[in-house]
């Protein structure tokens, strides 16, 4: 046997060594998963090279990983029956960090690793095992007939030593790692399992620990989904989204341009959001060659898509030098727009083919897919997902979409309106809807506090405007017809007259309101309220909601419109017109002000307002007592 030959790496290695050891990876347990994979890549090519017909040693051998770890002694073994290594390669390839321009790489390096987009050109993956190694033996043999076998030595301090390796070496390479002191955990099987289930799991070779293979789970993502079983994937979702139940529904599909990739989505049932529980697990799986790269990737869906669980594997995507994190490229973005389009896509066929899972799908992510009212790039597709409650449903769980809603409106209606509120009740008490009942217009009723972002922030849908009921241009539904029963009920009518009387008493209560009130006019919208309260600018639901981040600043004064046709406003007009400063029109009409902001949900002061009621009620009965009297102290026949 020769000699042992002893040689030093290539220029600047130390100071190369020390940065790829200390300051490179995040993690050192990643050294583990850069083993696994370059024996991964030493199968696929013995693989290759057999599908081709190529002589080779060993011909019989298993394709698969082996790792055996010896605690007592404090060492790592991984094993594989791949391509292997002749004398030159160990030196090109694990002696010769940079094959080329060494001394550029390393400034580089120095002076800002997380930018180097060198994967590829330089195999710098071996050396993190010097993060955990004290020594390391690299014992190879190539798959080509007749070359023999080679023991490659060092400590990752400059030098390394080859020497003749045994005669009866089998085709493959084998890496024993003498751990550190403080690295003695890498010995741990417990410690190894959980890291190649981490991010070896999928690799398709079978790896074995200590005897026992380890990667059971089939990467079925890059499956034909016919030979794809239910089961099979409610299992899978379970494993790679650590949840005990079922998904709801799943996307499996594969794309070729402009780069080839495969991805399997998971939109679960329950949404923890909903309990106040943030997960952890957010974001997808991503994979190259099956290699896991970062297990909550929240780049490739944008955030209103963040329940979403599931992998996403390409082949091709270009890795930063430590592995860990993908290069700036233009192919990821289209990777991205297609994905998050196909999701789009999917969910809405859901909702026309499978309504009842859709309708608990929209249950328990809805709220969050309101989030993404302001993607532009996809807005039709998100804004077709929106489903509400509204004025023609039968309950509050009987939801409409955008699209069926558009669908079902009067040929003269030019707009989608809707109203938020707490509740179903609470929004069908609203006096802003009157006119919409009396014209039959269907109203989307909204509850969530997001949907005074979501439905304004999209403007328009399909050409229709989105506005809210309370700011509605009445003007846009006079030639909208009023239903005939409501035609046969409105039969008050009010002379010019009358309307001229009445404008003087909206002019008297302003008066009386002060600045309670930004105005009072005459209504349009109303039919069978006294009054209502109008805000100028924005729904009143929002304005309630600027009102909470804002609490020291007071409220902006309403427009209150009063029904002209209302036997409550016609009295007030009679003794308006007997007396214009009767104090029973004074203290109605803080009455008719308290009883509007009740509706509108926006009492500022309600010792105020209980003040004015008893106050009322206190002159009626007294009015009630003096007629009273008037009657017992008239004479009896």
């Amino acid at each position: 046997m020769p000699e042992t030959t002893h040689y030093e790496f290539q220029a600047e290695v130390r100071q190369l060594l020390d940065i790829l050891s200390h300051s490179l990876y995040t993690h050192r347990d990643v050294f583990i998963r850069e083993l696994i994979s370059n024996a991964a890549d030493a199968l696929d090519k013995v693989r290759f090279n057999s599908v081709k017909g190529e002589e080779m040693c060993d011909a019989a051998l298993d394709f698969e990983i082996k790792i055996d770890l010896d605690e007592k002694e404090k060492t790592f073994t991984i094993t594989d029956t791949g391509i292997g290594m002749t004398h030159q390669e160990l030196i090109d390839n694990l002696g010769t960090i940079a094959r080329s321009g060494t001394s550029e790489f390393v400034k580089q390096l120095a002076a800002d690793d997380k930018n180097v987009n060198l994967i590829g050109r330089f195999g710098v993956g071996f050396y993190s095992v010097f993060m955990a190694a004290e020594k390391v033996d690299v014992t190879t043999k190539a798959a080509a007939p007749d070359e023999p076998a080679w023991i490659w030595t060092s400590d990752g301090t400059g030098t390394f030593d080859i020497a003749e390796g045994p005669k009866d070496q089998k085709r493959g390479t084998s890496i024993k790692v003498t751990l550190r002191d403080n690295a003695d955990e890498f010995a741990q099987k417990w410690k190894v399992q959980s890291i190649i289930e981490k991010y070896s799991n999928f690799v398709p070779f079978p790896i074995k620990l200590n005897g026992e293979q380890v990667n059971k789970v089939t990467a079925i993502w890059r499956e034909p989904k016919s030979n794809v079983s239910k089961e099979q994937y409610n299992e899978f979702y379970k494993f790679i989204a650590h949840q005990s139940d079922d998904a709801l529904s799943w996307m499996h599909f594969s794309a070729d341009a402009p780069i080839q990739f495969h991805s399997l989505l998971f939109v679960p049932k329950t949404n923890m959001e909903f309990f106040g529980i943030e997960s952890p697990d957010e974001g997808i799986n991503l994979f190259v060659r099956r290699v896991l790269i970062d297990a909550h990737d929240k780049e490739i869906l944008p955030n209103y898509l963040r329940f979403i669980r599931g992998v996403l594997e390409s082949d091709d995507l270009p890795l930063n030098i430590s592995r860990e994190t993908l290069q700036d490229n233009p192919y990821m973005i289209k990777i991205k727009n297609t994905v998050v389009g196909k999701l789009l896509s999917y969910l809405n066929d859901l909702a026309k083919k499978e309504p009842e899972t859709f309708k608990e799908f929209w249950k328990n992510h809805g709220r969050i897919v309101k989030e993404g009212y302001n993607d532009f790039s996809n807005k039709d597709k998100v804004a077709a997902l929106f489903h509400f409650n509204s004025s023609k449903g039968k309950d509050k769980t009987e939801l409409v979409s955008l699209d069926a809603y558009i669908d079902r409106m009067p040929t003269d209606q030019e707009e989608i309106y809707y109203i938020s509120g707490p509740d179903r009740k609470t929004i069908e008490n609203n006096p802003a809807l009157e006119i919409f009942k009396a014209k039959d217009i269907e109203v989307l009723y909204c509850y969530d506090p997001i949907d005074e972002f979501a439905l304004p922030g999209l403007f328009n849908y399909k050409e229709k405007n989105i506005v809210s009921a309370d700011q509605v241009d009445l003007k846009k539904l006079e030639k909208i017809p009023n239903k005939e029963a409501d035609d046969k009920k409105s039969t008050k009518k009010t002379t010019k007259k009358d309307e001229k009387d009445l404008d003087k008493l909206a002019r008297r209560l302003k008066d009386i309101l002060g600045d309670k009130v930004e105005d009072v006019k005459l209504s349009d919208r109303l039919v069978n309220s006294p009054a209502v309260l109008v805000s100028q600018g924005m729904s009143s639901q929002m304005e309630k909601m600027m009102h909470i981040y804002t609490p020291d600043k007071p409220p902006k004064p309403k427009l209150m419109e009063i029904n002209k046709t209302h036997p409550l406003i016609l009295n007030l007009l009679t003794i308006y017109k007997k007396d214009a400063k009767d104090h029973m029109l004074e203290t109605a009409a803080y009455n008719l002000f308290n009883s509007a902001a009740l509706l509108d949900g926006t009492i500022v002061d309600p010792q105020l307002m209980a003040t004015t009621i008893q106050s009322m009620i206190s002159e009626t009965l007294d009015l009630y007592t003096k007629e009273t009297d008037v009657v017992e102290d008239q004479p009896s026949e």
